[in-house]
């Protein structure tokens, strides 16, 4: 994924605008159990590098957005549109083409003249610092793509030290990164072999015809992965139907669980207020919010639900 910032000026500029963006991509990626392999903030623009285990990224990546614009316009006193419309995506061959990409990633603000190879090392703004800081890696970040294609190398601080090496011998070796197609690595709409793309095409194909004959509805598997998550938790606290409709609206339970549904998935505060019967979307978001503060009997039934495999 690539996006641009609409403003003239960097929206990257600062430490807090960068920090708030992380903070943003920490909780979407944890709502939607995205794996990040590589990720980098230049003054205007982010590169990410994303695997989505639950074929959400649509729905992550419109709160991801939406979320920084919306703390970032208000910091600002600013209106309108934060970014240069809708992000720009590509399919990536695992095998072929995503350690690659972490790469080029890796490498972005070198090729851009604004430090050189020998600073990655305490460059804040890439996933490269994690990857060489296992104490600071975030729970979504996986640096196993970007080491394997280095060269099979082990996740250990000899394998970290090589993976440095490479990426100064990588960023010297121009036919290299000719080889490696780092040129098409912001271009077209999917990254890998012909043959992969051809396959794509094909399936994707197909996909949109089992769509238009309805054998397919994205939004209504959505709304499967919703229910099925409600369902755990609700069997994780020992509640039923029941519950839900004789329970108070605001009660303890429901809270807890509309915080964990929350946290885990991009589900909306009007879905939470129908299937929880919690009352009006606005006092679901209240409560949630203050119950990421509370202690008590709702913290406790917040650390089950967390606790809670779905």
């Amino acid at each position: 994924m690539i996006n641009w910032g609409n403003y003239p000026s960097a929206i990257f500029a600062t430490e807090g605008a960068r920090q708030s963006f992380l903070k943003c991509l920490d909780d979407a990626a944890t709502k939607s159990g995205w794996i990040v392999h590589a990720w980098c903030l230049m003054s205007n623009h982010y590169h990410l590098a994303i695997e989505t285990p639950r074929a959400n990224l649509v729905d992550g990546m419109r709160w991801l957005q939406a979320t920084f614009a919306t703390k970032f316009n208000r910091l600002r006193k600013e209106n309108g549109h934060l970014f240069q419309g809708r992000y720009k995506s590509f399919v990536v061959q695992p095998e072929e083409a995503l350690g690659p990409l972490c790469h080029y990633i890796h490498l972005n603000p070198v090729r851009a003249n604004v430090i050189q190879v020998k600073e990655l090392r305490t460059w804040r703004d890439t996933s490269l610092r994690e990857l060489l800081q296992p104490r600071e890696r975030r729970a979504w970040y996986s640096p196993q793509a970007s080491l394997d294609h280095a060269g099979g190398l082990r996740d250990t601080p000899v394998g970290r030290r090589k993976y440095l090496e490479y990426l100064d011998w990588l960023d010297e070796e121009e036919p290299e990164r000719k080889r490696l197609k780092f040129s098409e690595m912001s271009r077209g709409w999917a990254i890998g072999t012909k043959d992969f793309k051809k396959a794509l095409n094909e399936d994707h194909g197909e996909l949109q015809e089992a769509v238009r004959r309805g054998d397919k509805d994205l939004e209504e598997w959505r709304e499967e992965q919703h229910a099925d998550t409600l369902a755990a938790l609700l069997k994780c606290l020992k509640k039923t139907a029941t519950d839900i409709a004789a329970d108070p609206k605001g009660t303890a339970w429901k809270v807890a669980i509309a915080t964990e549904m929350r946290r885990r998935t991009t589900v909306s505060n009007p879905w939470l207020s129908r299937h929880l019967n919690m009352g009006s979307p606005f006092r679901v978001s209240r409560l949630v919010n203050a119950c990421n503060e509370a202690g008590g009997e709702t913290a406790r039934l917040r650390k089950r639900c967390a606790m809670c495999k779905v």
